[in-house]
């Protein structure tokens, strides 16, 4: 565990760890942060994966979200990574919306983004199973929640992985990718023109194809109504519809005033790891 550590400081009883690992997947280093409550001193706690949105480091969520005096409370485990691979050797693009800082939490099938931008297999699979080895956090209580292209990320992963993660929710969340300019973009650069193969990127389809739902955990969105993306990147009425076409309990919460950045997810954080607590007891 200490290889990992390269930054550490006591935060609300609990710790703050700033790690770093050489990837077999992404082919770089990668970065992440890690909260531990006082319960983890005790035994194994519940892990929240934060997955953050376009030029975001692990460091947003750390220093901006406040969201650590409330998990230490409720003996949550907060897990922030890097948004995507990063290093001189690693492919970029000069757009704030496409390569490092952009990796849309996909596995790249198209050069010369495939060689290393592989986020969805590092986060479900070799991040996921880093932390478990190496801290006191529990394998069977997982959920996962997110901010915009973060927000699609962690929709679209919990819902290709209901045997892994247990709780869902999101900040104004990119819905439906195959509909919107950063999704597009996104998509076609990192897996070529076929849409069939974008579809299991979109949170509206991926909803549709899983069918009715029968217990499935209640899902919570909050998003701003002063947020300048509603409606031409967001757009979640797309994701409320196709959650009402199969049964799927959705919270969507609109919020008049409230924009697109960190004093939104400020707002709105205690609710959330509220909302995950509950599900992950």
């Amino acid at each position: 565990m200490t290889d990992l550590i390269v930054g550490e400081h006591r935060c609300f009883g609990g710790r703050v760890l700033y790690c770093e690992h050489s990837s077999a997947v992404t082919r770089c280093r990668m970065r992440f942060s890690l909260f531990l409550p006082p319960a983890a001193e005790e035994g194994r706690v519940p892990l929240l994966t934060y997955l953050a949105g376009l030029t975001c480091t692990e460091e947003n969520f750390t220093t901006k979200a406040g969201a650590y005096r409330k998990a230490a409370e409720l003996g949550l485990a907060l897990l922030a990574p890097d948004t995507s691979p990063r290093g001189e050797n690693v492919p970029d693009d000069p757009a704030y919306d496409l390569g490092q800082g952009a990796g849309f939490y996909v596995d790249a099938t198209r050069d010369p983004w495939q060689e290393h931008f592989r986020m969805e297999t590092y986060i479900t699979e070799e991040l996921r199973r880093l932390v478990l080895d190496a801290f006191p956090v529990d394998g069977a209580r997982l959920g996962l929640f997110g901010h915009s292209m973060g927000g699609h990320g962690a929709i679209t992963l919990y819902l290709k992985n209901q045997d892994i993660y247990t709780s869902l929710s999101a900040f104004a969340p990119i819905v439906a990718p195959m509909n919107c300019p950063w999704g597009q973009k996104a998509l076609s650069a990192y897996l070529g023109e076929d849409r069939e193969s974008w579809r299991r990127y979109d949170s509206c389809e991926l909803m549709r194809a899983l069918g009715a739902a029968t217990d499935r955990p209640e899902i919570l969105i909050d998003q701003g109504l002063a947020d300048s993306f509603l409606e031409n990147q967001l757009k979640p009425h797309l994701f409320e519809e196709a959650c009402r076409a199969v049964g799927q309990k959705l919270t969507l919460r609109r919020h008049e005033g409230y924009d697109h950045g960190y004093f939104f997810i400020q707002t709105f954080m205690d609710d959330h790891l509220r909302h995950h607590a509950a599900l992950l007891e």
